[in-house]
C-alpha cells in the first residue's frame, strides 16, 4: 500500500516505541478511511495510584488523539474483581468490591493528566457484564479450548510445573477480549504481557461479526533500577501523583542508557529525530547527558504538575546537587519526632533518605551526610522539634524538612 506523507507520518508517530503492531497494514488501511477509530486500553483498578510506567499506554492513546481518533479509556471494574493473571505464577487475589470502586475513582482522576478529556469515553466493562446472565458467561467460554488457553506462556508454565490454575483466571482472557467487541474498538493497547489478552478479542470481534482490532503492544518500561519493570511493589517507580521536585531527582538517578528508553516511551517534546542528534552529540563530546536528563525531568514534572511547578523544582534540583541557587526553592516536608528530638541516623531514615539506619551510619562513616551544606560525621549529633533545614546525603538524595513534635 502506497502511503502520502501524512498518513505515513501518523504510522511513524504510532508505531514509535511500539514493541508489535498487528497488523500494520491493517492499521494503514484504516487510518487511510479518513473516519475516527476507536482506540481502546483497559486497565484494572488493582492499586491506587498510577506510576509512570502506566503512563507509556496513556501516552500512545494521546499520541491517537491528537491525530483525531477517539480514545476509550476502560476501567476494568469487572475483571479488576477476577483478577488478570499476567506474568504471575500464583493465582492472583482478587480485589473487593469496594476495593476496585476506590483505585477506580483516582484512576480517572489521574489519567487527564495525559489524556485530553474532551476526547477520551470514560468507561466500567461493569456496564455490561453486569447485565450478563450465567448462560451469556458459558456461551462466551464455549468461544474457546482449555488447550488454547494452555497456550499462554504463563499458564503454560503453570502447567508444566504442576502450579494451580484457578478456573476462573481462564475466564480473564475471555472477558477481556469481549470488552473489545462491547466497544467495538478497531485498535486496542497493551504491554508486551498483554499479547495473549488482545489477541482474543480479535478473535471474538471476528466470531461476533465484527472487523478484527489491531494489536499494538508497548514495551514494559524499565523502572529506576534499569533492570525490573517499574514496579511499586519493588520501590523502583515515580507516582505520577509525586511532588515535581520528587519527579525531577528520581528522573536524574536513572543511568544514562535507560534515559533513552524512557525517551523514547515518555517524552513529548524529544522526537525520534532529534533523539538521535542528540546522541550523536553526546558521542562526540559536545554534549552532557545530564542536560537531557534534566530535559527529559522537566518534562515530566511539568506533565504532571504544570511549567512552574516544574521549573521550580529543577531550580531546587541545582540548589542542592549541584550548589548552584537558593535551597529554600525545596518543597518543605514535616517529620515527627519526639519531643526529646531525634539523632541524625534516625531522622534520615524517617526523612525517607536512607532506607535504614544502618544505611544511615554507613553514610557517616563517609562524611556523605550533610545538614545545610555542612558535613556530619558525629551519630549522636541530635535535632529537635523546631528545626528546619535541608539534610542530605551524597549529592542526590536530599530533602527540606521541618521538625514537628510528635
Amino acid at each position: 500500500m502506497s502511503l502520502n506523507a501524512d498518513l505515513q507520518n501518523a504510522v511513524d508517530l504510532i508505531g514509535r516505541g511500539a514493541d508489535e503492531i498487528l497488523k500494520r497494514e491493517e492499521l494503514a488501511a484504516r487510518l487511510q478511511s479518513g473516519r475516527a477509530l476507536r482506540i481502546k486500553a483497559g486497565f484494572d483498578p488493582t492499586a491506587p495510584d498510577l506510576h509512570i510506567g502506566h503512563t507509556v499506554l496513556l501516552n500512545k492513546m494521546r499520541q491517537f488523539q491528537d491525530l483525531g481518533h477517539t480514545v476509550i479509556f476502560l476501567i476494568g471494574d469487572f475483571t479488576g474483581m477476577i483478577g488478570d493473571p499476567s506474568g504471575k505464577n500464583v493465582t492472583r487475589k482478587p480485589l473487593t468490591r469496594e476495593d476496585v470502586e476506590a483505585n477506580a475513582r483516582t484512576y480517572a482522576d489521574q489519567v487527564f493528566k495525559v489524556l485530553d478529556r474532551e476526547k477520551t469515553e470514560l468507561r466500567f466493562n461493569s456496564e455490561w457484564f453486569a447485565q450478563m446472565t450465567a448462560a451469556d458467561m458459558i456461551r462466551l467460554a464455549a468461544q474457546h479450548t482449555v488447550a488454547r488457553m494452555l497456550e499462554r506462556d504463563d499458564f503454560a508454565k503453570r502447567y508444566a510445573a504442576q502450579q494451580p490454575i484457578a478456573i476462573h483466571e481462564f475466564l480473564y482472557p475471555l472477558v477481556q477480549g469481549y470488552d473489545s467487541v462491547a466497544l467495538k474498538s478497531d485498535v486496542e493497547l497493551g504491554g508486551t504481557d498483554q499479547k495473549f489478552n488482545l489477541l482474543m478479542g480479535r478473535g471474538l470481534q471476528e466470531h461476533f461479526g465484527q472487523p478484527p482490532q489491531i494489536v499494538l503492544t508497548m514495551p514494559l518500561l524499565e523502572g529506576l533500577d534499569g533492570v525490573q519493570k517499574m514496579s511499586k511493589s519493588l520501590g523502583n517507580y515515580i507516582g505520577i501523583n509525586e511532588p515535581a521536585i520528587d519527579i525531577v531527582n528520581k528522573t536524574m538517578k536513572i543511568g544514562d542508557e535507560l534515559m533513552w528508553r524512557w525517551i523514547e516511551l515518555l517524552s513529548f517534546d524529544i522526537g525520534a529525530g532529534e533523539a538521535k542528534r542528540l546522541q550523536a552529540d553526546i558521542a562526540a563530546g559536545a554534549l552532557n547527558p545530564r542536560d537531557v536528563k534534566l530535559r527529559l525531568a522537566r518534562e515530566l514534572a511539568a506533565r504532571f504538575h504544570d511549567a512552574v511547578a516544574a521549573d521550580t523544582a529543577v531550580a531546587g534540583w541545582h540548589a542542592a546537587v549541584r550548589g548552584e541557587g537558593d535551597m529554600t526553592l525545596l518543597p518543605l516536608q514535616d517529620v515527627v519526632v519526639p519531643a526529646d528530638g531525634l539523632r541524625i541516623a534516625a531522622l534520615l531514615t524517617s526523612a525517607g533518605i536512607t532506607p535504614s539506619n544502618a544505611e544511615a551510619s554507613r553514610k557517616l562513616k563517609e562524611r556523605a551526610v550533610r545538614v545545610d551544606g555542612n558535613v556530619v560525621e558525629d551519630p549522636q549529633t541530635s535535632f529537635a522539634p523546631g528545626f528546619e533545614g535541608v539534610l542530605q546525603v551524597g549529592k542526590r538524595n536530599f530533602a527540606r524538612v521541618r521538625l514537628v513534635s510528635g
